[in-house]
């Protein structure tokens, strides 16, 4: 069985689904943007954000991963061998 991955499946639903990935990254970014500038201005490298049980890690002004709240950054995760997340 073929299993899809994460860059694929974006770029699925970017060019055959209609999603608008910049537009979503806009939207992410300013959503989290007040908290990752008070983490900066503080001199924070790396922040969480927890919102509607997902966690944000954003580091150097960029926002790496996206976790579900009962994870912690830097665990190892592997998708199931079916290809889901």
């Amino acid at each position: 069985m073929i299993r899809v991955t994460d860059h694929a499946l974006v770029r699925f639903l970017e060019r055959a689904g209609g999603l608008d990935v910049d537009a979503l990254r806009a939207v992410l970014a300013a959503s989290l943007e007040r908290a990752a500038t008070a983490a900066a201005s503080i001199g924070a490298r790396r922040c969480t954000v927890i919102v509607d049980g997902l966690r944000y890690v954003i580091e150097d002004g960029h926002l790496v991963t996206v976790l579900d709240a009962s994870m912690r950054f830097g665990e190892v995760h592997r998708a199931p061998a079916d290809g889901q997340p």
